[in-house]
C-alpha cells in the first residue's frame, strides 16, 4: 500500500488529500483485516491492493472536488472573478459557490465503479437530473448542474469512506454497510440489487447453520459471518472462517470449506455448484447512505428527493381517457389515482376527460377495465420523474 500511495503522490496529489486517503486506508485495513482476522493471510495482499485503489480514487477527489477553469469534462463552466468564484451554466443560484484556499465546496458522492449495480445507478442518476460525463479510465466526474463530484469506488469500500472519510453520500448494498461496521445514516432504500446473504452447504448433506458452527466456512464477508456464527458456536469450538475475494461457491467442491456464506440473487450459481441455502443471514438491497458529519446536508436532501422522485415515477404511469358522464362513476372507481382523478369538461357536455395515476404493474388490466365500461381514447403516458412527497 505504501507503493500505491507514493505513486499517487508522484502524480501530483496534494498532501492533504493524500493524508485523508492514508488515514481512511489505515482504518479500513486495521478494522477489516487486523486484530482477530490477522494480517498475514494469503488474501491480505489482494485486499490491501484493492484498498489502495480505493484510496487512489478518493485522493483524486480531494483536489478534483474543487472546480477548475478547465476540468477536462467539457462542462462549460462560466467563471466569475475575483476570488476564483464561478457559476456552472445550469446550476441553481443557491449552489453557485467560491473556492477559498483548500476548502472543498463540492459534495463528494461515492458510487460503485462497475458491474450491474453501476449500470442501474447510472440510469437512476440520469433520471434524477444529475448530469455528468465519466471519461474513460477516470474514476471521478463532476456534475455540471450541481456542485457534486462523483467518485467511482469498489462497492465494498463505499460505506467505509462515507462513514470515516470525506465522502458525503454513497450508494452501496446493505450487506456492504454491515460488513464495513461503520456509522452511517441510511437515507433511503433504492429497491435495486436485492439479494440474500446466506449460509450455503452441499445439497442433501443434511447440514444446517447450527451444525456448521465450529466447522470451516469460506466467505467474502468475514465480519458478518463471525458475528452470525458466534451466536451458534459451542464454548471452545470456534468457527474457522477463511476470507477469499471471489468464486466462493467453489470452496466446498474443492475441499476448502464445509459451508460458505455468500450472496444469493437468483440461486443459479449456487445450484450449479451443488449447493443449497440453509439459512438467511440477512436480506440486502442498495441503499443511499450519508456521512453523519457531512458539510452539505441541504444538498444531500436535494439528491435524496430527486432519487425518490425518479424511483416513484418508475412505479406509476398516467392514464387519460374520455368517458360519458353516465359511466364516470364506474370509471373513477377503476382509476381513483393517488388522491383523486382529474376530471375536465369537454365541448360535448355529455363527455368528460379524465386523467389519473395508476400503478405501472396494473396499467394493462386497468385499460381493459376502462374499455369495458365505455371509456374511449385511452392513453397511457410514462413519467420521467415526480415529486409526490416521498
Amino acid at each position: 500500500q505504501e507503493t500505491g500511495l507514493k505513486s499517487l503522490a508522484a502524480r501530483g496529489f496534494g498532501s492533504a488529500a493524500l493524508g485523508m486517503a492514508t488515514q481512511s486506508l489505515a482504518r479500513l485495513l486495521s478494522r477489516r483485516w487486523g486484530g482477530q482476522w490477522g494480517g498475514s493471510g494469503p488474501w491480505f495482499p489482494r485486499a490491501a491492493a484493492g484498498a489502495v485503489a480505493s484510496a487512489g480514487a478518493l485522493c483524486a477527489a480531494g483536489p478534483a472536488a474543487r472546480c477548475s477553469r478547465d476540468d477536462g469534462h467539457g462542462h462549460g463552466h462560466v467563471h466569475q472573478h475575483p476570488g476564483d468564484g464561478h457559476a456552472h451554466s445550469s446550476m441553481p443560484d443557491k449552489f453557485n459557490h467560491e473556492h477559498v484556499g483548500t476548502d472543498r465546496s463540492h459534495l463528494v458522492f461515492g458510487v460503485p465503479k462497475k458491474g450491474r449495480l453501476y449500470e442501474q445507478i447510472k440510469k437512476m442518476l440520469e433520471g434524477a437530473g444529475i448530469d455528468y460525463t465519466r471519461k474513460e479510465r477516470i474514476d471521478i466526474a463532476h456534475c455540471n448542474n450541481l456542485p457534486i463530484s462523483i467518485v467511482f469506488l469498489p462497492a465494498k469500500d463505499i460505506a467505509t469512506y462515507v462513514g470515516e472519510g470525506d465522502v458525503d453520500l454513497g450508494i452501496t448494498g446493505e450487506d456492504c454497510v454491515a460488513e464495513s461496521d461503520v456509522s452511517v445514516k441510511v437515507l433511503m432504500a433504492l429497491g435495486i440489487g436485492k439479494c440474500n446473504l446466506s449460509v450455503q452447504a452441499p445439497k442433501d448433506s443434511g447440514l444446517n447453520a447450527a451444525s456448521l458452527a465450529g466447522k470451516r466456512i469460506v466467505t467474502s464477508f468475514p465480519v458478518i459471518t463471525q458475528k452470525y456464527f458466534a451466536e451458534l458456536e459451542k464454548p471452545g469450538n470456534p468457527t474457522h472462517i477463511k476470507c477469499i475475494s471471489g468464486s466462493v461457491e467453489a470452496a466446498c467442491g474443492l475441499g476448502l470449506a464445509d459451508g460458505i456464506v455468500d450472496l444469493v440473487e437468483t440461486g443459479t450459481t449456487m445450484r450449479a455448484a451443488g449447493l443449497e441455502e440453509v439459512s438467511v443471514v440477512m436480506k440486502s438491497q442498495a441503499v443511499l447512505i450519508m456521512n453523519p458529519h457531512s458539510k452539505h446536508p441541504e444538498l444531500c436532501e436535494v439528491i435524496r428527493r430527486r432519487l425518490a422522485g425518479y424511483l416513484t415515477a418508475q412505479r406509476w404511469v398516467m392514464v387519460s381517457y374520455n368517458v360519458h358522464r353516465d359511466h364516470l362513476k364506474k370509471a373513477e372507481s377503476i382509476t381513483p389515482g393517488k388522491r383523486s382523478p382529474s376530471v375536465q369538461p369537454l365541448e360535448d357536455k355529455n363527455w368528460v376527460a379524465v386523467a389519473a395515476l395508476v400503478p405501472k404493474s396494473e396499467a394493462a388490466s386497468i385499460m381493459d377495465e376502462l374499455e369495458n365500461v365505455g371509456a374511449k381514447d385511452i392513453l397511457l403516458t410514462s413519467l420521467l420523474s415526480s415529486r409526490m412527497g416521498d
